[in-house]
């Protein structure tokens, strides 16, 4: 017969977890900018995406 603990008394220190917040923040941003880039790239034009040397495919790759 197995036992299992479900229970976890591990401590997180201010720190540790100001770190993984940081992280975690750090990561919502750059998924924020991306996002933000690939708005405003979907909106240009076919002719203006050429003119900053990308394609409309591109678009998902670059960010």
């Amino acid at each position: 017969m197995a036992a299992f603990v479900t229970a976890r008394t591990e401590n997180v220190s201010n720190g540790q977890f100001g770190l993984i917040l940081a992280h975690t923040w750090g990561r919502v941003a750059a998924w924020n900018a991306a996002r933000k880039t690939r708005k405003v790239l979907s909106e240009l034009t076919d002719r203006e995406l050429e003119d900053i040397g990308l394609i409309r495919r591109d678009i998902h790759s670059i960010t």
